[in-house]
Parts: structure tokens; sequence; C-alpha cells
């Protein structure tokens, strides 16, 4: 039986113990190739640990590369081993696609999640605040309805309707002035900011991206081989001193950023740092990438990159992912003629074309009326949860980064707390998933570190702290059964539709 020395009052978790236990064996060579590991149950009984914790650390190693799952036979060493993080430390670590073990595993936990599962920091509203209802109908409507929708391939660019609407209806709205021929259609925002950058960026190439920020975007860049600089975020805006320095420095191709509800601090750009950031592209010649995905959750003037910009620098990108349903997966790009053109090419080759049926069916769900009603329950549905978690924050002395009332996040720091990382873990009611949300210029830049992540999971029982009415936990700052979830350094982040 392979043993594996646990310290149970140790700093690191068991999981973070058992993967790096494990790691180390395979490659020193102790663990030859395609070495069988216990089965979880095996493994659990005989260090008597949850056989959750042994899920946990035999996926983040499938994750990783160092080990090979087998339907029905178990897990087994891989072939083909990857290189050592020890062994790394040059200016590629940024491009090594086995950096993202921590992006994939999240993501793997969160898509997997049951019911119990609270999913901390998660960037997408619980399922049952959505209008499944509405939706249902308007589904059951254009399946019986005669058309090619069910069986035909769409349109290169997408739907023609659903194009002439953002650009007619949507994007005016918010003052950025495009035609039907400048707006791509595409499989969600993550499909959008794919097309982007394999359209104007090749492996090796600088992007700037706002820190802290999405660890999904992290991921997806460093897959394909770019180069990450963290810009700070303000309160009210990217630091623009820190972005003329760093584009002076690196000379970046594109910047990543989200002007409104950024992710995940939910801070909105001011007019005056919108015209300053373009003035900073403007003298170092790159390009702006504006991600305005929770674009819907702010229904109040908000200055946009576009708009000032008139679509010729900046890329502007979108979704409905958020408040209509995520498995719909349609999402737009709206640019310049010639580079929607390019984009368009792009993704023919990659995909042909973009589902017709779900194109139709947004178009429905937009132009039939129940949206903006919806829209209007849920932007209250969602100022309620913030003002009980915001009041949460202040009595647990948690000082937010951030004071606005928009958005699916509150971020917010322990004053007497160095590292929120070490955060004590009482046993909860539940499973709680906490993810990796802080992306810095030395964690996005060689030498690159692993994200930071923890999965709780246990019955409450003896011994469990004292709560009070909001699920918090009274002992020692830390954290109880609310929606929270960690960064590194002193930051916290906690999701507002919390069931507190």
């Amino acid at each position: 039986m392979l043993q594996v020395q646990l310290d149970r009052e140790g700093a690191s978790a068991l999981t973070d113990q058992i993967v790096e236990a494990l790691r180390e064996r395979i490659d020193t060579g102790l663990l030859r190739p395609g070495t069988k590991l216990p089965s979880i149950r095996g493994f659990a009984t005989e260090h008597d640990i949850s056989r959750f914790t042994v899920v946990e650390a035999y996926d983040r190693l499938v994750a990783m590369g160092y080990l090979q799952s087998r339907r029905g036979a178990g897990f087994f060493t891989a072939k083909s081993m990857p290189r050592s993080a020890a062994g790394q430390g040059n200016g590629e670590d940024a491009a090594d696609p086995q950096h993202n073990e921590e992006v994939v595993w999240l993501i793997r936990r969160l898509l997997e999640a049951g019911k119990g599962l609270t999913l901390a920091g998660g960037p997408w509203l619980p399922a049952d605040w959505l209008d499944e209802a509405n939706l249902r109908r308007v589904m059951r409507g254009l399946a019986n309805n005669e058309g090619d929708h069910l069986i035909e391939y769409g349109e290169p660019l997408g739907y023609r309707p659903l194009r002439r609407h953002i650009a007619e209806t949507l994007l005016p709205e918010i003052d950025i002035q495009a035609e039907e021929n400048q707006v791509l259609l595409t499989c969600g925002a993550s499909q959008a900011l794919d097309l982007v950058s394999r359209s104007l960026l090749k492996p090796g190439d600088t992007v700037l991206v706002d820190d802290p920020g999405y660890y999904n975007l992290f991921g997806s860049l460093r897959q394909q081989g770019y180069r990450l600089i963290g810009v700070p975020r303000q309160e009210d805006g990217p630091d623009i001193e820190a972005l003329d320095r760093l584009a002076a420095q690196h000379r970046p191709r594109l910047y990543f950023t989200q002007s409104v509800l950024q992710n995940p601090t939910s801070t909105t750009l001011t007019p005056a740092k919108a015209f300053r950031l373009l003035q900073v592209a403007e003298r170092h010649d790159f390009q702006v990438v504006e991600d305005d995905i929770f674009s819907d959750l702010h229904p109040e003037p908000a200055p946009r990159l576009a708009a000032l910009d008139r679509l010729e620098r900046v890329i502007y990108l979108r979704s409905f992912s958020k408040t209509l349903s995520g498995s719909l997966r349609v999402g737009f790009i709206a640019c310049e003629r010639g580079l929607a053109e390019q984009l368009t090419d792009s993704k023919m080759v990659t995909c042909v074309t973009t589902s017709l049926f779900t194109e139709k069916l947004v178009y429905r769900l937009l132009t039939e009326g129940y949206y903006r009603k919806f829209l209007a329950r849920l932007l209250g549905r969602l100022a309620e949860a913030r003002q009980r978690v915001s009041t949460a924050f202040e009595q647990t002395g948690i000082e937010t980064f951030h004071g606005g009332d928009r958005g699916l996040f509150l971020w917010g720091r322990f004053p007497d707390i160095p590292d929120s990382f070490r955060l004590p873990n009482p046993p909860r009611k539940r499973a709680c998933c906490w993810p990796p949300v802080r992306c810095s210029a030395r964690t996005c830049s060689p030498p690159l570190d692993a994200l930071q992540r923890r999965r709780l999971r246990g019955p409450a029982g003896a011994g469990a702290p004292a709560t009070d009415e909001y699920g918090l936990s009274r002992q020692e700052g830390g954290v109880g059964n609310a929606d929270v979830g960690q960064g590194s350094g002193q930051q916290c982040q906690l999701r507002t539709e919390a069931d507190s």
C-alpha cells in the first residue's frame, strides 16, 4: 500500500500534502509511468481521511498531467510525465499550459458541483433566480414553429435579426454606435475572448489584464502561450500610472479589462479614467478588449470605452449567459468592420457557425417584452442580497474595497488578518468551494506561482463555532456558512446572493 506522511496539524491542507507527495514520487521515479495507485476508498481508509480529500487530490493530479483516470480500472501514473514545477523558472513559464492546473481544477469543481455545494465567488446567479418558466415557454413556441433553426447551420456572422437588434437597440442604449455587419455572434463571451486572442496574438506576445481579475480568462490566455502582466485595479478603474509604465516597459498587444462591474471587485470605470486609459492605449499602440458581460446588472448610465473610442481601438464583447441562461451560450463581439470580417473567418474555421436555434431563442427573449420586467425584479433581489451581505461584512469587521450597490460581488479585507488563505476552517454544515480570484503581476508573470485554492467539506458537529444570524463565524474573524471566496493577500470575495 502506498504510504504518505500527513501532518494534520500543519499549515498545508491534507489535499495539498497528498498532491505534493505523489508529485515528488512521480518526478523522482519512485512511481514509474503506468503504476496503478490505490483506490480512492483504499487510500482514504489506509490514511484515515475523507474519500472527498482523496478524490480532490487525484483529480488535481489528473489536471496537472501526473495521473490518468481509466473508467472501471482506477487511477494510474501518466505514461508521459509533465515537467516538474521545481525544474521550471525561466521566462517560458507564463506560456506553459501546465500552470493551468488550478484553473482546470476549479472549473471542474464548479461545473460538477451538486446542489449542496456553495459556489463562493462563482460568477453566475443561482438557477432559481433566473426566468426558467418564460424560457421554457419561448422555447416551446420556437420548437413548434416551422423553419430551418432545428436542423440547419446558422449564418457566418450569426442570426441577422439578433445582430440588427443588438446594433440598433442594445448598443445605442449605452451610446455605442455600430452597424449590424460590425456585430459577430459567438458561443458566449468565452468564445469571443478566444476568437479575439487567436486572431490578434501569437504565442509569446504580452497582454495586460486587470489585477485582480477573472481566473478563467487568465487560464485561457496562458493556454495559448501569452505572457500576462497585471494592471492594479482601483475603485475608479485601473491604475493609469501603472498602466502607462507597464505598457512602456512590456509593449503589449492587447489589454483585457472590464469597465462596468469588474469581476471580482464590482468596480466601474469613471469617465476621467476612461479618457486617460484610451490616451495610454493610443500612446503605446495597443488595442483594448472591453468585456461587458455584467452590463445588464448596471442599468444606470456608465462610461464604456467602446462608446468613447467608436470601436476604432476598442473591441467590445458581451454575453447573455448571466441573466438569461448559462446553457444558451450566446454572446457577441462589436468591433471595426475589417476586424469583424477577420474574426468571422476565424469563427468559421474553428466552429463553422454558432447555433441558429439558440440565437433565435435569445432574440425572442429580448424582444417579446418579458426580459426587461424580469431584469427589474432581478436587480431588486440582487440589491437586497447585497445589503444583507454588506451588513454581514460590517458586523464581522470586513472592510469593503468598494462601497457600490451593484453587481454580483463584494470585495473586502480582514484588517487584522494578513493573509485570508490562513483563515480558520471549522466544520461546515455543507460543502463550500473557494475559488482563486486574484491575479497579480507576480502571479501572472514568470515565475508563475500556483493559484491558491481550498475546498471545505464536512458536517456540522461538536466544536463548530457559534455563528450570527448571517451565518458568519464569530471565532477569530473567520468565516462560517456565508458564501465567501478568497484571494491571496488581504482580499476576500463574497457572493451577494448568499442565502444568509
